[in-house]
């Protein structure tokens, strides 16, 4: 099923489908930062996740360095990953949240692929990501995809080195 897989950058013509998807199958602590508002996906958390993505639409050589992707399956959103400069020259950091409905599907795995290869067509040579112990489905992703992962008590750092090909899916 992840065959199907690709990224386009959030922008306002997939950013309300992107919406639709967090507030239906995520909570918000797991697809933006803690914001003063009420519990739940009331307006203002929706506003401030909106608002969030708008603030990376200047891409990688935009104000926050960050580009954020629509994760398409098919067509249709199912969750968003990302890639933000770090101060480390060739190094970027990435993230991603996948909807209920799009887990365990090889989904995430696919979608990081591609982002490896945006990001060496960018010139980078690692790409890191933090995560914790417990995040079992963000480690197999990260594992798949030939990560080196290190503990730290509760936190993995992961390393993936884009000198060596990515395994195969």
């Amino acid at each position: 099923m992840a065959g199907g897989v690709r990224l386009e950058p959030v922008d306002e013509r997939n950013l309300e489908p992107l919406l639709s998807v967090a507030a239906a199958e995520a909570e918000p602590s797991d697809v933006m930062p803690p914001v003063e508002a009420p519990a739940g996906w009331s307006a203002a958390r929706r506003e401030a996740f909106r608002e969030f993505h708008r603030a990376h639409f200047g891409g990688f050589d935009g104000p926050t360095g960050t580009v954020m992707f629509a994760i398409l399956l098919g067509g249709e959103v199912v969750g968003m990953i990302r890639m933000a400069r770090r101060a480390e020259p060739g190094t970027v950091e990435t993230g991603m949240w996948l909807g209920l409905s799009a887990r365990g599907q090889g989904i995430g795995a696919a979608a990081l692929r591609e982002l490896l290869n945006v990001a060496a067509a960018h010139g980078m040579r690692t790409v890191v990501a933090e995560t914790t112990v417990d995040n079992t489905g963000a480690l197999g992703v990260l594992s798949r995809c030939g990560a080196k992962l290190r503990e730290d008590g509760r936190n993995v750092h992961a390393e993936i080195c884009l000198d060596s090909a990515p395994p195969a899916p």
